[in-house]
C-alpha cells in the first residue's frame, strides 16, 4: 500500500519522532537507516547534505518499500524537492521557509514540513499549506519553553522542534505540545557508525521511542 499524505502524517504523529540522517558518506547513511529501522522507528529523513543523497533515497526506498516512511531533509529548492520525491521520498523537510518548495510538495500531494522560527514565519508557513511546521533551531531560543509559548497563540498548528532535541529534552518537548520531535546526531551517533557499531543507533532509537511513549503516558 502506497503512502498517502494522510497516512504519512498519521505515522509521524503516532511515532512522535523523525530521525535525521546527516552523515559524511552514502554508505554511513544506508547503515544509519538500517539501524533506525532495526530499532523500531519506521521513519527516516535523509538530508540532502549526504553525498549522493538522491541515490541513498533510491536505495532505501528499494530496500524497504512501504515498510519505511522515507523523507528528504535540508531541501533548499523546488528542483531538489521534485528529484527527492521522484526518488522515493514521501515527505519533505526544509531548514527555512521556502514557499516554492512547499508548492512543489503540494503538487505531488506529499507532506511538507518547512522550517520556521518566528511567529510570522510560522503563520506564513501554515497559511501556505504546511502540514506540520518545523521549529528550527529550537534549542538556542528556549527549547521546550519556546514550544509551550508558541502553542498559546497557535494551538491549531502542529510543531516539530529540531535543534536541542536529545534524550533528556524529548519528554519536555512532547509535554510542551510538540506533535513530534526531529533528532539527528544525538540518535544517529557518527562515532558509532565510524566504528562499525550500528547497534548503538538501533538502541538509541528504542530509547527515544520509549521516551516519547512515557512522556505521552505521563510516566516520565
Amino acid at each position: 500500500m502506497a503512502w498517502s499524505k494522510e497516512k504519512s502524517l498519521s505515522l509521524i504523529r503516532e511515532v512522535g519522532l523523525v530521525p535525521i540522517v546527516r552523515t559524511a558518506s552514502a554508505e554511513d547513511a544506508l547503515r544509519a537507516a538500517d539501524a533506525i529501522i532495526e530499532g523500531g522507528i519506521g521513519i527516516a529523513e535523509i538530508t540532502m547534505t549526504v553525498p549522493n543523497a538522491i541515490r541513498v533515497l533510491e536505495q532505501v526506498a528499494g530496500r524497504y518499500g512501504d515498510k519505511v516512511l522515507l523523507g528528504a531533509g535540508t531541501v533548499l529548492d523546488p528542483e531538489t524537492c521534485r528529484a527527492a520525491l521522484l526518488s522515493g521520498a514521501e515527505f519533505i523537510v526544509t531548514p527555512s521557509l521556502k514557499l516554492s518548495v512547499l508548492k512543489m510538495a503540494k503538487r505531488y500531494s506529499k507532506p511538507c514540513v518547512p522550517g520556521a522560527l518566528t511567529p510570522t514565519e510560522i503563520v506564513t508557513a501554515w497559511e501556505a499549506g504546511a502540514d506540520l511546521v518545523k521549529i528550527f533551531p529550537c534549542g538556542p531560543v528556549g527549547g521546550p519553553k519556546y514550544i509551550k509559548s508558541l502553542k498559546g497563540p497557535f494551538p491549531h498548528i502542529e510543531f516539530v522542534p529540531t535543534g536541542g532535541v536529545n534524550l533528556e529534552t524529548t519528554p519536555a518537548f512532547i509535554k510542551a505540545g510538540a506533535a513530534a520531535v526531529a533528532v539527528g546526531g544525538e540518535l544517529v551517533d557518527a562515532v558509532a557508525l565510524k566504528e562499525g557499531r550500528p547497534e548503538v543507533i538501533a538502541e538509541n532509537a528504542r530509547k527515544y521511542v520509549e521516551a516519547v511513549r512515557r512522556a505521552r503516558a505521563g510516566t516520565l
